[in-house]
């Protein structure tokens, strides 16, 4: 038992060596993908954000908690910045196909570093029918696997069912791709029970 244990570690260690190599030579900075986060069937970390929409910044005493919406399905929108192409694509998309992505029973909310200034200011500009939650310290990023090296979360997407457990998520969320938004359609609609 412990000799196959042994020979699969050292077979890993020398497969890991060449691809180590190659990366050194060309000299990029390694890349990995992070899976954090909560998984699919797992309760949905809990937490509270200060928010703004398209109408101002949210009472300071009324930030958003997710524990207030369950029994509804919640879409998480996790991005790097607003005011950027991904970003201003992604919301725009999300804003766009409201209706048919998400219903009108479906809280939806985008999540990013931005001050509530800057999300107010960039929801009105795209007339986004949902909120921006500010996330400065990216405490609720961490939790979600989502916190970003740069100082910015990365482009995550999850579906908390109204059971308060996560039903979907997709940690390489491509805001060009509609493949990705047809799979979070497809996942809202499961999760709503429709």
């Amino acid at each position: 038992m412990h000799v196959r244990l042994l020979c699969s570690i050292a077979v890993l260690l020398v497969a890991g060596i060449p691809s180590l190599s190659a990366q050194q030579a060309t000299k990029d900075p390694p890349t990995a993908v992070l899976s954090g986060g909560p998984q699919v069937g797992n309760w949905a970390p809990q937490f509270s954000l200060p928010w703004a929409n398209k109408d101002g910044i949210g009472p300071v005493g009324n930030p958003y908690e997710l524990w207030r919406d369950r029994g509804k399905t919640v879409v998480l929108a996790f991005y790097p910045r607003d005011f950027t192409t991904g970003g201003t694509a992604q919301m725009r998309a999300f804003a766009e196909r409201y209706d048919t992505l998400f219903g009108p029973d479906v809280v939806v909310v985008g999540i990013n570093t931005d001050s509530l200034a800057t999300h107010g200011r960039f929801a009105a500009k795209l007339g986004l029918p949902f909120r921006l939650l500010s996330d400065s310290g990216q405490q609720v990023a961490r939790k979600y696997g989502s916190k970003g090296a740069s100082g910015f979360p990365r482009r995550t997407i999850y579906v908390v069912g109204p059971d308060g457990r996560v039903a979907f998520r997709n940690l390489r969320f491509d805001e060009t791709d509609p493949n990705d938004y047809a799979e979070l359609g497809a996942a809202v609609r499961s999760a709503r029970g429709s």
